[in-house]
């Protein structure tokens, strides 16, 4: 039977990433969509030719997985309410606006035997992939992702979890083994907005560092890693910069590969709906969806402490 699949959630990083993909459909069908505001929903499903529903639960009654892109405080009783009618979910991250809340969804997505998969697309980029490969060989690594104007409106603890969560998921990820936090620094201003952000980690012999600055006047994201004859930086999660006796080497992504593939969107979505239709685990499942949400949340408490 074809898998159906389901979006809720029509905000701009479905319209952008997700729903592109999705809609290419191939061994799976796009069956539709739920949003709360159905005037807004009505002609993003019409463009994108699925049905618009008028509930949550008329969604998961006419679907077998679901792809959660509302808001991170709905996470939590989207997904609970989603995993309780049976359905396998991949879900924005982070998985739910506290610690507790994630935990208890991947507690009870064990006990209903569903997939819960937590989207860091950062782990599907062909770039960083290829990064990943050359790890064994790494001495140190540093991550940085910096806007160019976004202090504010929301407070240090939402920017973290919104964004830095990224960043240190996927340099946690890059390590390949399990990181010991040594030291960081977190700047805000004075109503408790995040400016700048930088820790360092330990896994094995390798030391990882990831930055993040909110008014950098670059939107650039950049993975350097010094390894054993040589210098790799990635940017952009595009370019590959490699340095060594030999020269520089620049290498361009292929000009066939979507700037959806690149950023691993398409990489992640493939990948859920491959794990439900062949009943094996998500990458990003369980333990590892909490992962980086322990860390960033830790962050959080000692920078309060301070």
């Amino acid at each position: 039977m074809t898998l159906r699949i389901g979006v809720v959630g029509l905000g701009g990083i479905a319209q952008k990433a997700w729903l592109p993909v999705l809609s290419q459909a191939t061994d799976w069908t796009l069956v539709g969509a739920f949003s709360p505001n159905q005037a807004k929903a009505k002609p993003i499903c019409e463009s994108f030719r699925m049905a618009c529903f008028s509930s949550l639960n008329d969604l998961a009654a006419a679907c077998d997985a679901v792809f959660v892109h509302s808001s991170t405080a709905t996470h939590f009783d989207v997904v609970k309410a989603l995993l309780l009618a049976g359905k396998d979910v991949c879900v924005d991250k982070p998985l739910a606006e506290n610690l507790n809340q994630a935990e208890a969804l991947v507690a009870l997505a064990e006990k209903q035997k569903r997939k819960l998969m937590v989207g860091f697309n950062r782990r599907f980029a062909p770039r960083y992939q290829q990064l990943k490969a050359e790890m064994p060989n790494a001495a140190s690594l540093r991550m940085e992702k910096h806007r160019s104007d976004s202090v504010g409106p929301h407070d240090l603890r939402f920017t973290l979890l919104d964004d830095y969560l990224h960043v240190v998921d996927t340099a946690l990820w890059l390590s390949g083994k399990a990181a010991t936090s040594l030291h960081g620094h977190i700047e805000t201003n004075d109503l408790g907005e995040m400016l700048y952000a930088e820790h360092h980690f330990a896994a094995g012999r390798l030391r990882l560092t990831t930055s993040m600055h909110r008014r950098a006047g670059s939107q650039r994201e950049r993975v350097s890693a010094v390894c054993e004859g040589k210098c790799i930086d990635v940017l952009d999660m595009r370019d590959w910069q490699e340095e060594s006796a030999s020269g520089l080497l620049i290498t361009p992504p292929p000009a066939w590969q979507s700037h959806l593939t690149q950023r691993g969107f398409s990489g992640a979505a493939h990948h859920f709906i491959h794990c439900v239709q062949n009943q094996t685990m998500p990458e990003t499942s369980g333990e590892q969806a909490l992962l980086a949400q322990r860390v960033v949340e830790k962050m959080w408490r000692d920078s309060v402490r301070e």
